[in-house]
């Protein structure tokens, strides 16, 4: 009777072990669900092979062993996946996840083992040499002369600490101009923002007004989703879209991750650290 008892008492550990102790050796790791806005040049299951590659040197606190990202397309989505527990965290930039926080309290950024970071930039069909050309020297001609710093304090530093909304951004009006049709999203405020009125605001919008007082040209603004941006600009439905680019130093990620072979991207006007934030 006592070895049937001590059998059966094996056999429940060994269930015990194998429900709630440690894990069979086969079992899965889980991960850590990241959020991002929908890349376009590469594939979810492409921009995780990528990532899996950093995983080592590039993993924000909160995270278990591996991550996985989910593409979304929306910021909007991103924040209602976050708050519905569908990822634990959300991939963006600093000055984003800046302006999101002072307007959610429950949100922090979390403390990543290596900071990366991308540039922003305009993106141009690549048949579209004159106007790229116009941008590259507009932006440099505003880089030399301190307007570019004047609006990165005006519209994302001064911003930090507050729950205002950027200024408003004056869009240039020139009677028998041409005009430069920009695509604007809404999903990177206060970089890329439409105001609840529907009026489309924020850093990138205020640097491209400024251009087009410097090259003498109407800028209109039309709004489309963060994934239609590269149809529309292959369609003419506009000129100019808001792109990020990794940095031309960057060894860790190819520099064309994201961007379109149809796409020629002007010099950059801005750079961020991506960070992560979660719900505390």
């Amino acid at each position: 009777m006592k070895k049937i008892f001590l059998a059966a008492l094996t056999v429940v550990c060994l269930l015990l072990t194998a429900c709630g102790g440690e894990k069979p050796a086969n079992e899965p790791k889980s991960k850590t669900k990241i959020g991002i806005i929908t890349r376009l040049n590469v594939s979810e299951v492409e921009y995780n092979k990528l990532m899996t590659k950093l995983e080592k040197s590039y993993r924000p606190s909160k995270a278990n062993l591996s991550v996985e990202f989910k593409f979304f397309d929306k910021m909007s989505d991103l924040l209602a996946a976050l708050n519905a527990k569908q990822v634990d965290m959300i991939g963006t930039y600093e000055s984003v996840a800046d302006y999101l926080i002072q307007r959610n309290e429950n949100l922090e950024i979390l403390k990543s083992e290596r900071i990366l970071h991308d540039s922003f930039c305009f993106g141009v069909r690549s048949g579209d040499t004159i106007l790229k050309k116009e941008l590259d020297k507009a932006i440099k001609a505003m880089q030399n002369d301190g307007t570019l710093a004047d609006l990165t304090k005006k519209y994302i530093h001064d911003l930090k600490d507050s729950k205002a909304d950027p200024p408003a951004v004056e869009i240039p009006k020139f009677d028998g101009a041409d005009t430069i049709k920009v695509a604007v999203t809404g999903d990177l405020p206060p970089l890329d923002l439409i105001l609840a009125d529907g009026t489309p605001a924020g850093f990138s919008t205020a640097v491209l007004a400024e251009i087009g007082n410097r090259l003498n040209k109407n800028i209109e603004l039309i709004n489309v989703d963060s994934a239609a941006r590269a149809s529309i600009l292959s369609s003419k439905g506009a000129d100019v879209v808001f792109w990020v680019s990794v940095p031309k130093d960057s060894t860790l990620v190819p520099a064309d991750v994201d961007k379109p072979a149809e796409i020629d991207l002007s010099e950059p006007y801005f750079t961020d650290a991506i960070v992560h934030i979660a719900e505390k």
